[in-house]
């Protein structure tokens, strides 16, 4: 038994062993990550980095990526990853905040990086920064994590 009486579900593995391990088990039938050509950049325990291409298809009436498809997207798949690592049942997001600084841009690689802040017993708290190709920041999120009971994520 770990934190807060949970059962650890990592057999003792190295943590980036795990984490790509989540990672290539949750990605192969994730259909939001391969229709929107999200790429991985980076992972590791309580940590994810994607990368995104803003295609013409995304784009809403304005030329600009939409709001919505932010959210759905680059933050959130780098969220997603990052709160799974630790394998320890099924995570799902309990609440985000998410702010734009600046919109996506038709070509624009878009890079969601999301980190760890906090993890205990069932919940986690994650931030995710975008940025685009020159390094500017276009939009922070705050995740919130929490843990189900039950079986892994994948099995290990």
């Amino acid at each position: 038994m770990t934190e807060a009486g949970y059962r650890d579900l990592t057999n003792g593995l190295d943590p980036q062993l795990v984490a790509e391990r989540v990672r290539d088990g949750m990605s192969e039938n994730d259909r939001v990550l391969h229709a929107n050509g999200i790429r991985f950049e980076a992972i590791g325990p309580g940590y994810a980095k994607v990368t995104m291409t803003v295609r013409e298809d995304m784009l809403n009436g304005f030329d600009i990526l939409p709001t919505a498809f932010h959210q759905r997207c680059s933050p959130n798949t780098a969220f997603a990853y990052a709160c799974k690592q630790r394998q320890r049942g099924k995570t799902v997001a309990s609440g985000i905040s998410l702010d734009f600084m600046a919109p996506g841009r038709p070509g624009e690689v878009l890079c969601a990086e999301a980190k760890e802040v906090f993890a205990a017993g069932r919940t986690g708290v994650y931030d995710i920064s975008v940025t685009n190709p020159k390094g500017e920041l276009i939009a922070v999120m705050r995740g919130k994590s929490y843990r189900l009971k039950g079986r892994a994520v994948v099995e290990l």
